[in-house]
């Protein structure tokens, strides 16, 4: 995975890991990125790949959003 594209792994992105993605209270529009500035019916890592033709270049990932990793414990690989 590249940290510093998408966030994806095996093709799906990673709105929930990224610092940006956040949730709305409009029912119609409950997904939505801080950095992009927009809300939307859906993932907006689907909505950005769909305008632009490129994968999310503002990912940023969330600290301690991998559990595994913050432990201490090694990772089975």
């Amino acid at each position: 995975m590249d940290s510093s594209g998408a966030g994806q792994d095996d093709g799906a992105p990673a709105c929930l890991k990224c610092i940006h993605y956040r949730l709305t209270w409009d029912a119609r529009a409950p997904y939505g990125c801080r950095a992009h500035g927009f809300k939307s019916s859906r993932n907006p890592a689907l909505v950005v790949l769909e305008s632009s033709g490129l994968a999310c270049q503002l990912f940023k990932r969330k600290q301690g959003s991998n559990p595994e990793r913050d432990s201490g414990k090694p990772r089975p690989e």
